[in-house]
């Protein structure tokens, strides 16, 4: 089938490869010349025959909300959008609304795969109605890794790929997807810094690798950590400030909402907030603290150096 693809960076990239080799056709557009395939969204949408399916790859927010509009202007009765970037779930429903309103259909689908998808394919988590998913399916079928078999031989079903629910169970489910994310990573970063921290540990790359066969803690992501003390042993080459892309944010909020204990997955989003203050102002209060009810020494701001606490 033909697809339009909005947005052409790391992920839509390769996703747009991805697709190709599974036989389908891809029409690109992005803002950066070199990498489309057409000029413009209205070129984007005449490029293809009806009914159509345009695939958003943007940053969320208000680029999304303004391609989803667009789209909306330029689209027909029967074609379907599908935005797969990081929007929020309650944007999904306003763009639904919207679209509906013109015979246009909407998928919200969750990507996960990162810049290895391309080979090892995506898992997708998308919202909306049983017609709109089965028209885009062979396109998630492409994108999706290869169905795991049993020991007979057969696929298995649901690995990879599920339709989660309506118009913004998709987001939803990735939103809670990176939400267990952060905490995972938090996890391990912390254990690195404590065998790092000892000096009874004489090789913290070669345990943390130990740990990924046969342990219950094994993961992708330690595989990827692995990966990095490989290039990188002591991390030396980055400093510890880690961005936060939003759904961290609404995973606690929803916890919050719904009355979810969610600690650990609180904890590793304030962590975060902590790794961007290069003279943390908490600390500080600690250190005020401290000295007062015991006496404790507080290390002085010299030559424009960040205080560290006592």
């Amino acid at each position: 089938m033909q697809l339009g693809l909005i947005g052409l960076g790391k992920m839509g990239g390769n996703m747009a490869e991805r697709i190709r080799r599974g036989g389908h056709e891809v029409v690109g557009f992005d803002h950066h010349p070199g990498k489309r395939n057409v000029d413009s969204l209205p070129a984007l949408v005449e490029a293809l025959a009806a009914p159509r399916v345009v695939w958003v790859m943007v940053p969320s927010g208000e680029p999304t909300r303004a391609t989803v509009k667009e789209l909306g202007d330029l689209l027909s009765p029967g074609d379907v959008v599908v935005d797969g970037g990081n929007s929020k779930f309650t944007d999904d429903q306003v763009h639904d609304v919207m679209l509906r309103e013109k015979g246009i259909g909407y998928i919200d689908a969750g990507v996960s795969g990162g810049v290895w998808g391309l080979e090892n394919g995506y898992a997708l988590m998308v919202g909306g109605s049983k017609d709109d998913v089965a028209k885009v399916q062979p396109i998630f079928d492409a994108l999706r890794p290869p169905a795991p078999q049993d020991e007979s031989g057969q696929e298995m079903p649901g690995a990879g790929f599920v339709h989660a629910g309506p118009v913004g169970a998709g987001h939803f489910s990735k939103m809670v997807h990176n939400g267990i994310e952060y905490a995972m990573m938090q996890a391990y970063g912390e254990g690195y810094e404590l065998l790092a921290a000892v000096d009874l540990i004489e090789d913290v790359p070669g345990v943390i690798a130990s740990w990924t066969q046969g342990t219950v803690i094994r993961s992708w992501l330690l595989d990827l950590l692995v990966r990095a003390l490989q290039e990188d042993p002591d991390l030396e080459q980055i400093t510890g400030y880690a961005e936060d892309s939003g759904e961290g944010r609404w995973t606690v909020e929803q916890g919050i909402e719904n009355a979810v204990p969610m600690p650990t997955i609180a904890a590793s989003l304030f962590a975060r907030f902590v790794s961007r203050q290069d003279d943390s102002p908490t600390m500080k209060a600690v250190a005020a603290l401290r000295q007062q009810f015991g006496g404790h020494a507080v290390h002085a701001v010299q030559a424009q150096e960040a205080e560290k606490p006592a």
